[in-house]
């Protein structure tokens, strides 16, 4: 990173455009490697946790939910959002799996942490894999409209690679737990 000044934009000014629930937009000013203006609008974003439930048979438990800004009904690995920025992500995989879910898990593992869109926006994902799961039962947000699917982790890989699953933390923790648990790579740190 540090090789690479010539690449970076340098923030001069920041004005709020919007401030919401769940994100914040603001328009910023930088100048550019090249000493020219440009604009830029960011979105903040608290942050989010995601898990991929992993049952002794290698079942993977997922949430189908409406999305309605892509108006899809999406097959999603369960998730939520950080109730502020620098909350534990471990924690907050945690209360997602058994809300969505009413799973618990003896063994909570970080895969990765991502950036799902860096363009315009700061949010990052803490995704996790769980293991040594029991049933409770699930108390989603009163909001929240979903149906749990059990379905073998080998087919969801095929999926991913098929192209069927298209939300990237769903990508993401599928690939990144199916080389974890057939001995490739290493945890994160």
């Amino acid at each position: 990173m540090n090789g690479n000044a010539d690449l970076r934009e340098i923030p001069q000014s920041e004005e709020t455009v919007y401030n919401g629930l769940i994100i914040h937009v603001n328009q910023m000013q930088v100048t550019l490697p090249n000493g020219n203006p440009a604009k830029r609008e960011i979105v903040y974003h608290n942050g989010g946790a995601a898990v991929i439930p992993i049952d002794e048979n290698e079942n993977i438990y997922m949430v189908r939910q409406h999305r309605v800004a892509v108006d899809e009904m999406t097959l999603e690995i369960p998730a939520g959002k950080l109730e502020y920025r620098g909350a534990d992500f471990r924690d907050a995989a945690i209360r997602e799996l058994e809300e969505e879910t009413g799973l618990r898990a003896e063994n909570v593992e970080l895969l990765t942490s991502a950036f799902p869109t860096p363009g315009y926006c700061n949010e990052i994902l803490g995704i996790f894999m769980a293991t040594g799961l029991s049933q409770h039962e699930d108390h989603p947000d009163p909001d929240e409209f979903l149906h749990v699917e059990k379905l073998p982790l080998k087919e969801a890989v095929d999926r991913v690679m098929t192209g069927e699953f298209r939300d990237a933390k769903t990508v993401i923790g599928i690939l990144m737990a199916w080389y974890r648990l057939h001995g490739y790579g290493t945890p994160a740190k």
